[in-house]
């Protein structure tokens, strides 16, 4: 199976996983070590102040960031966060959310992605750096990738 052919499966299994369904998020590109998912804003994830809650646009971050590392990772690879730090510029009441993550460095044992999520208006709102590992062998509880997806591609 062609690379090209496997991103897009790729981004079919993640745009109708169950979290991200949640969410509303939408991969729109993977590309080059870099991937661009959007996200609606939600009522249902606001918190009680009515602004979208920190910890739905850091999901939309670090997805970014897991998206990018699956066009550098073999097909074989599980990718997982080992730590992400986030920092918030401004609040989310309404419109969309753009998130656009680039892998900065990746190792032999670890990669790291810089995300800029930003509003429907290119107004910056959060910034995150994300560390993940690539995992050779198969973790269980994560079939969805292996029965969805051909794991390799020439």
């Amino acid at each position: 199976m062609r690379k090209e052919t496997y991103l897009k499966q790729v981004m079919k299994v993640a745009n109708s996983s169950p979290y991200y369904r949640l969410l509303g998020m939408e991969v729109k590109e993977i590309k080059g070590g870099e991937s661009r998912i959007e996200m609606p804003f939600k009522q249902d994830l606001t918190h009680p102040y009515g602004i979208a809650h920190g910890g739905a646009i850091a999901s939309l971050a670090d997805s970014a960031v897991a998206m990018a590392l699956i066009d550098l990772a073999g097909p074989e690879d599980r990718i997982t966060t080992i730590e992400f730090k986030i920092n918030f510029f401004a609040s989310v009441d309404k419109g969309e959310l753009e998130a656009h993550a680039k892998i900065i460095h990746k190792g032999s044992k670890t990669a790291v992605g810089d995300v800029g999520v930003a509003n429907d208006k290119g107004k910056s709102m959060a910034k995150l750096v994300a560390t993940y590992t690539a995992l050779k062998e198969v973790i269980k509880g994560l079939p969805a990738l292996e029965r969805e997806v051909s794991l390799s591609w020439s």
